[in-house]
């Protein structure tokens, strides 16, 4: 007999592509927890969602901060090695594309201040 430990492989109980439930698992059962849980925030952000973001904005604006944060981009990749290429009217559109982009950013952060007012943006 044949020491487990010796180093030798055991047989694998399946073919490689195979698996051990081949008729796999029954359709959206993985799912149901989750279209549950969205269904029900979904509700409750249709009712509540607009107060609730303003109490959070007002009573704790670190926290609504992190969920502005955590919904923005990881990255914004701009690329200005090819400006020199560009006309002053290319210029101008890929400035007014990347303002289109971040300005939704911009507001929501300026509506988390200390104060909870609106900050005036100005348009160029």
């Amino acid at each position: 007999m044949s020491d487990p430990t010796d180093g030798e492989q055991k047989p694998h109980l399946f073919k490689p592509g195979q698996s051990g439930n081949p008729t796999g698992r029954p359709k959206g059962s993985r799912n149901k927890l989750g279209e549950a849980f969205i269904a029900a925030l979904h509700d409750d952000f249709n009712e509540h969602g607009i107060v609730a973001i303003q109490t959070v904005r007002a009573e704790k604006p670190d926290q609504y901060l992190k969920v502005i944060a955590s919904i923005l981009p990881k990255e914004l990749n701009v690329n200005v090695n090819d400006t020199d290429a560009m006309t002053d009217d290319e210029l101008i559109e890929r400035v007014r594309r990347l303002d289109d982009t971040i300005r939704p950013f911009l507001a929501l952060a300026g509506e988390a201040g200390a104060d909870g007012g609106d900050r005036e943006t100005t348009a160029h």
